[in-house]
């Protein structure tokens, strides 16, 4: 009898040795799948979704070709992205106070910003052109300087109607955005639109019936965009080498094939660094 309950005992721990066991090994299990399925850190980033097609409004969902691009560099950064359209002067507010991780937003990079901003590597290349009407008498910047020219306020556009008119000049009409800045244009308020090539180009391209046209100027000076941080921002050089990632391995292109239609010219790009 006492050898039997002896067995039975011995039976029974085992069994709870062996259950013992199973438990510690489900434990190691799940926590070597919470430690391989890391949650990735999403980044607050901002944008002026007023620019297209760079960045622009469908619906609630901000869209364009920046915003593409952000998402496959903070993707090959390890990050989760959180775009949100706050508006142009409210993201150098938001980079300055550290509220937001990074804006992009069609941002050139100068060096009055680089004293209070931290940017990346250059990603696009451009330059501000001239938007008028089909009939207009203007051919070139310099017939400007009796004219009224719109501009997006705060802008390298603003900077280029202030070299051709004066700073502070009347005729210098700046607006919260460049589409109010286009509706100034159309309404007879101005005689011209300064802005980047790229959204004036397609504005006079998507409204043909306008009858606009788009003027270069071969003394506006060509202009780099980069992603804006915080001062001292230790993500800077992340997305420097994410940048340089999808220059590498084609991303970039696809993008900018489908945004422009075109090869973009990367190794110019590269030669900014």
């Amino acid at each position: 009898m006492k050898k039997l309950m002896y067995i039975t005992m011995m039976a029974f721990v085992l069994m709870l040795a062996a259950c013992g066991s199973s438990n510690t090994g489900t434990e190691a299990e799940n926590e070597g799948e919470s430690a391989s399925i890391e949650e990735k850190k999403t980044l607050r980033i901002v944008t002026d979704a007023a620019y297209a097609p760079m960045e622009y409004l469908e619906g609630d969902k901000v869209v364009g070709f920046d915003i593409d691009l952000i998402k496959a560099v903070t993707e090959e950064a390890g990050y989760e992205a959180e775009i949100v359209h706050v508006g142009w002067d409210p993201i150098f507010v938001e980079i300055e106070g550290k509220t937001a991780d990074l804006a992009i937003s069609s941002i050139t990079i100068n060096d009055d910003r680089k004293q209070t901003y931290d940017f990346s590597v250059p990603y696009y290349l451009s330059t501000n052109k001239i938007l008028v009407p089909a009939d207009s008498e203007v051919k070139s910047g310099a017939d400007l300087k009796d004219k009224i020219v719109a501009v997006q306020n705060g802008t390298t556009g603003q900077e280029v109607a202030e070299a051709i008119l004066g700073v502070n000049s009347p005729n210098v009409k700046k607006f919260e955005n460049n589409n109010l800045a286009i509706q100034e244009l159309l309404s007879g308020g101005a005689d011209a639109v300064i802005a980047d090539n790229t959204v004036v180009e397609y504005y006079a391209k998507m409204n043909p019936d306008k009858n606009l046209t788009v003027l270069t100027d071969d003394s506006f000076d060509a202009e780099y965009y980069g992603v804006m941080f915080p001062k001292g921002s230790e993500l800077a050089a992340e997305y420097d080498k994410a940048i340089n990632a999808i220059f590498e391995n084609g991303k970039y292109a696809e993008i900018y094939k489908e945004w422009f239609g075109a090869e973009p010219d990367v190794e110019s790009l590269k030669a900014q660094q």
